[in-house]
């Protein structure tokens, strides 16, 4: 396997070991909502004026989708919809007080699993740091070029 493909399949294991290791505790404490209903909360408490469309290209899902979850979230009474007084087309969202607790319980979980984790990157100098987050920022922009060049727009599908 040459170095191209360790970084790949290393990325992969991290990623599945950090969601093995965070599942149990993330479903008992949020019990009842999906891990995009989830990060649906966390996106709309986290930005300005959030709507379909910035959701939809944050969580890189469908509007139709994001339009599911946001309705189911609705029901649930965990968030709102509100518009502008100077734009009536356009519907943005905000947390309902029950949707603040959800909120905050997931983020005190990624408190706690920061914590976990603390002692690994203790250990990570600043130049490591900077190394890694440059090599991330490079790959993400070279996806996101891949992305337009196949001219797939996440909130056409």
């Amino acid at each position: 396997m040459n170095k191209e493909d360790q970084v790949i399949a290393g990325f992969r294991d991290l990623f599945n070991k950090l969601v093995w290791l965070n599942k149990d505790k993330m479903e008992d404490k949020l019990k009842g909502y999906k891990p995009s209903e989830v990060h649906c909360i966390e996106y709309i408490e986290k930005n300005e004026d959030p709507n379909v469309t910035k959701l939809a290209e944050s969580l890189y899902m469908t509007s139709g989708a994001i339009s599911k979850i946001t309705k189911k979230l609705i029901t649930k009474g965990i968030i709102e919809s509100y518009q502008k007084p100077d734009n009536k087309k356009e519907i943005y969202f905000r947390l309902t007080e029950q949707g603040k607790i959800i909120f905050n319980i997931h983020e005190e979980l990624h408190k706690e699993f920061q914590e976990r984790d603390k002692a690994v990157f203790e250990q990570v100098t600043e130049e490591q740091f900077d190394s890694m987050l440059g090599f991330i920022e490079k790959y993400s922009r070279h996806l996101d070029a891949e992305i337009k060049k196949q001219g797939k727009d996440m909130n056409s599908e």
